[in-house]
């Protein structure tokens, strides 16, 4: 692995940990609001295609985040959508 993919490893940590705090919260206060869920759609589609180009162009760093980003989204959307409130 090259120097240059070390640096798309740290890029991907940090962006992928930035979902974190977000599934934390709504397991613990079990609250969907303000959570997009057309916005997660989007983004999820969005990460999809980025992990299978990561596989196409054999990016560890790209499939790494986009395997683990793609986890964390899909939970939120699954949260959104068991915690929505009926109108």
């Amino acid at each position: 692995m090259n120097k240059i993919e070390w640096i798309g490893i740290l890029a991907a940590a940090l962006t992928t940990s930035g979902f974190v705090p977000q599934v934390y919260k709504t397991i613990k206060t079990k609250s969907v609001e303000g959570v997009s869920l057309t916005m997660y759609f989007v983004l999820f589609t969005g990460i999809i295609c980025w992990f299978f180009y990561g596989i196409l162009i054999h990016s560890v760093s790209i499939i790494a985040a986009n395997l683990a980003s793609g986890f964390l989204v899909f939970v939120l959307i699954v949260l959104r959508i068991i915690y929505k409130k009926p109108k």
